[in-house]
């Protein structure tokens, strides 16, 4: 049984993380940097960077690691944008070749300074990888791209095996989370997409636990299957630095499970949810559902 939010409250001793050590986690920091590549999984804080790491997963940051929007959750640096490195899809394709991966996640930070929004690295990318590894997986983690369909299009001719934009909270909290975003544009996106290419899957994920109401959320699920969103995650939000959106309350495990049951119940293919589900948590996995 769902309940309604709680008041704030300090991090619970259930929310714990295992620490970013062992070998593969250092093979994986010295590659990332030997390629000068960013990752998602350092810019944004993750935390299961340890957890991935040490499988030797990683989610591939494209475009630079400085955003053109200032969203008060994300720990990824704000400011002007750093110049296209179109390079950068090869180093990335190399790194996937030399992890021997069979499934990797690409996302950019949001680059409004560009026509395209990034979309023809995002090929690019998509491109690269399949040249060096035919038979890896790619899922695309996607910014709105400003809601152009052109970008999506772009990046839906390079065949992505999945695609991903996050809607990340419910829309009444759209103004304090994501400044720049708007919530029928996110859901436009990805009902694009799916125009597209009927046959690939969709994902979106949402946070929890910045003052959302329950039945919110849910309406955000059903809207997500509505436009044929097929997976989808839920995680909880933990706030980088104090200078970022407080934590409203942290969201028990029991709470996941029961929006993990009501999200298979709605019609989604695939539902990762759980206090530590981040949108690339277990990605192979729910792409092969």
């Amino acid at each position: 049984m769902l309940v309604s939010i709680a008041t704030k409250a300090e991090r619970p001793k259930w929310l714990r993380a295992p620490a970013p050590t062992g070998a593969n986690y250092n093979d994986l920091k010295a590659l990332v940097d030997r390629l000068r590549l960013h990752t998602v999984c350092e810019s944004a804080a993750c935390p299961n960077v340890g957890e991935c790491w040490n499988q030797r997963a990683a989610t591939f940051m494209m475009l630079g690691n400085v955003c053109t929007r200032r969203c008060g959750f994300c720990a990824v640096q704000k400011g002007a944008p750093l110049p296209v490195d179109y390079d950068e899809p090869n180093r990335v394709a190399e790194a996937v070749a030399t992890l021997g991966l069979n499934f990797a996640v690409i996302t950019s930070v949001n680059r409004d300074d560009r026509e395209d929004g990034g979309a023809e690295i995002f090929a690019m990318v998509i491109r690269a990888i399949r040249a060096r590894m035919p038979g890896c997986g790619v899922e695309v983690l996607v910014p709105d791209f400003q809601g152009s369909h052109a970008a999506v299009e772009t990046v839906m001719e390079a065949a992505p095996d999945v695609f991903n934009h996050n809607t990340e909270t419910v829309p009444r909290l759209y103004r304090q989370v994501r400044l720049g975003a708007r919530y029928e544009r996110s859901l436009d996106v990805l009902a694009h997409a799916k125009k597209l290419a009927p046959g690939t899957p969709t994902k979106s994920g949402v946070m929890l636990g910045l003052g959302e109401r329950n039945d919110e959320v849910i309406d955000v699920m059903r809207d997500l299957r509505a436009h044929s969103v097929d997976i989808l995650t839920l995680g909880q939000y933990l706030r980088p630095s104090p200078k970022h959106l407080p934590i409203v309350r942290y969201v028990p495990p029991e709470e996941f499970d029961e929006f993990k049951r009501l999200g298979y119940e709605i019609g989604f293919a695939h539902v990762e949810s759980g206090p530590l589900v981040r949108s690339s948590y277990h990605a192979s996995n729910a792409a092969a559902s």
